[in-house]
């Protein structure tokens, strides 16, 4: 995890100092750009500090070895589903959602509460059928 920590802990200040200038080229008369540039270095300074507050409990990665070989990296990476539909059930919930904006409100419920089944359905996926644990 060292080359994350680096980019987004070094990109932080960037967005920083650049979110300053750019309110001092436009006089603070666009809120959008001032305050948005910095708040973006803020999230990559959070998401920076997760990831270094990560890389101390875990071991380190074969990315991370300067000498590593392709085959560290061999094995398992995750439990992943072998074939699933629920994340097309929720995309096309949000997809449902996203319509309602532009339609009207009441499709955007709809669109909730297909996401809701959605999520469920992929929460308990492990928990009945033929991959129950």
């Amino acid at each position: 995890m060292k080359i994350e920590i680096k980019l987004f802990l070094l990109l932080a200040p960037f967005f920083v100092v650049v979110g300053v200038l750019y309110g001092l080229f436009t006089d603070f008369q666009e809120p959008v750009g001032y305050l948005g540039i910095p708040l973006v270095g803020a999230l990559m300074a959070m998401v920076g500090a997760y990831l270094a507050l990560t890389a101390r409990r875990i071991d380190p990665r074969p990315e991370d070895d300067e000498q590593g070989e392709i085959e560290q990296g061999a094995g398992d990476q995750g439990v992943y589903a072998p074939w699933s539909w629920w994340p097309l059930l929720i995309g096309s919930a949000a997809a449902v959602a996203f319509l309602g904006l532009a339609v009207g409100w009441w499709v955007l419920y709809i669109g909730f509460v297909l996401g809701v089944i959605g999520l469920v359905g992929w929460v308990f996926e492990f928990s009945r059928g033929q991959h129950a644990h």
